[in-house]
């Protein structure tokens, strides 16, 4: 159980349908799915309904990551969000130090609660900024020994309006760059997209002669987005 305390104004733990704006509704009753966890606690402002990662595909993908090499001995978590995805990474054990980078303040407090809820709060390093900021200025050095995992956000539900999603256009950030500011701090990089991305673009970034790694996680049979594996990862 996490400790008893008051959410900051805009967070919000919901316990009953009625208390849910009607835009989040879907998500909330797909809460236990989202996390396990989520009567003990969980804090979400109502914008992070919509971008965070549902725990089985999140352990699922700290699974697939942990297959780095092993000189790879740091994550950072470049847009942690409510922290589904960090939690993933630090109940993994594989890392020994977890960076995690939210430029929303109060994001940012639902993941490090969330965290306790889940007992790992104190193994993960949080950072309070943008990550295009903080990964060049305070985590460049870290980056020889890290892999870079990103969720960005996709522009909201509209990106389920294209049958070939354009990352090109995703907003805010796009396809090219999330990849040069990642590449530029690591030779390891992971993008959590949507499902319907445009693979051919995705395979511009592939090495030459090196197949590029792309992983659809599924929930109930339908898949809900994909991971691009971007350096050295063992096949899965």
């Amino acid at each position: 159980m996490a400790p008893v305390t008051v959410p900051p104004e805009g967070v919000h733990h919901y316990d009953t349908a009625e208390e849910v704006p009607f835009e989040i509704s879907k998500y909330w009753h797909q809460r236990y799915e989202i996390f396990s966890k989520y009567d003990d606690g969980i804090w979400m402002t109502d914008d992070a309904w919509f971008g965070v990662t549902p725990e089985p595909v999140a352990t699922r993908i700290a699974q697939d990551i942990a297959s780095a090499p092993e000189s790879k001995t740091i994550l950072i978590d470049a847009f942690a969000g409510a922290g589904g995805n960090t939690i993933a990474f630090a109940l993994s054990g594989r890392w020994k130090q977890i960076f995690a980078i939210e430029k929303d303040p109060k994001v940012l407090a639902c993941a490090k609660h969330n965290a306790e809820v889940y007992g790992v709060a104190k193994k993960i390093w949080w950072i309070e900024g943008d990550a295009f900021t903080v990964l060049p200025k305070r985590l460049k050095q870290s980056g020889k020994n890290a892999v870079v995992f990103g969720s960005p956000p996709w522009g909201g539900p509209t990106y389920t309006d294209f049958e070939v999603f354009d990352l090109g256009a995703m907003q805010p950030y796009s396809l090219p760059q999330l990849y040069t500011a990642f590449s530029g701090i690591s030779t390891d990089v992971v993008l959590y997209l949507p499902r319907t991305s445009d693979l051919r673009q995705l395979t511009r970034y592939a090495k030459q002669g090196e197949k590029l790694k792309v992983a659809h996680f599924c929930m109930r049979g339908a898949s809900k987005a994909l991971c691009v594996f971007l350096g050295t990862f063992s096949a899965h």
